[in-house]
């Protein structure tokens, strides 16, 4: 969507509040020995207390309030009693819906004492979003966005997973444009102020193709490789990006 009124900010901005309350919470419990499930269940309380409901459930039927995706799990991981251990990536992925408005975001978070690697993949995706955020103004095309994200994920030894991409929201999950994380030529539509966007490198530490799991939600690494994911949405403007769902 295109924010065009005070009221509609307000509104994005009330939704972003959510989402950042959520991955608070959520990170703060990861520990080892915590269940995908209970972090989904910390995360709905905190929903569910602020008047919001989760996006995914209601727009896709996703089984699950938050999508949390473990090591070579990319995105849309399903909440389970799959027990966190000591030297996992957890991904928690947080899209709300409150009052008509829906805002998306992503962490990742080391579980325990992980490996140098997995550090430096996670740092990288948080680096890739900030060298993007440079870039995200109105008057640029949506693929330098792509281009920023590809070519500090590149310097730093790791892949971007083309199939998955960043996205317009506002009044549902996903909206356009498609805001791939490499410089993609046919991205060639114009940012214009307004315009809400979530921009999300999720990368990994092997080639970055993945696939659709049996379950029909969860998208892996094709290699097994470690991944990451680092999501905000954000308002553009002419200056600077305004984050919705940043604390």
């Amino acid at each position: 969507m295109s924010i065009t009124s005070p009221e509609e900010l307000l509104g994005m901005q009330a939704a972003g509040s959510v989402v950042s309350l959520m991955l608070g919470a959520m990170t703060s419990a990861v520990r080892p020995g915590i269940t995908t499930l209970k972090l989904d269940d910390i995360g709905a309380a905190v929903m569910k207390q602020h008047g919001a409901r989760s996006a995914p459930s209601m727009v896709y039927g996703f089984p699950g309030s938050s999508c949390i995706s473990v090591n070579d799990e990319a995105v849309h991981g399903i909440p389970s009693g799959r027990v966190l251990e000591d030297g996992d990536l957890v991904k928690l992925d947080v899209t709300v819906e409150k009052n008509g408005f829906m805002a998306d975001a992503a962490l990742t978070t080391p579980v325990g004492e992980v490996s140098d690697e997995k550090l430096r993949l996670v740092a990288c995706a948080k680096r890739a979003f900030e060298k993007a955020m440079r870039v995200a103004r109105a008057g640029v095309r949506v693929s330098e966005i792509g281009r920023a994200v590809e070519r500090e994920v590149q310097r730093r030894g790791f892949s971007v997973i083309r199939d998955l991409a960043g996205h317009g929201i506002g009044r549902t999950i996903h909206e356009g444009p498609r805001v791939p994380n490499y410089a993609d030529p046919s991205s060639d539509e114009i940012l214009t102020e307004g315009l809400v966007i979530t921009v999300e490198p999720i990368i990994a530490t092997g080639s970055g193709k993945a696939y659709l799991s049996r379950d029909q939600w969860t998208v892996m690494t094709l290699d097994h490789s470690p991944s990451a994911h680092y999501e905000h949405t954000i308002v553009i403007t002419k200056g600077l990006p305004m984050l919705l769902t940043a604390a």
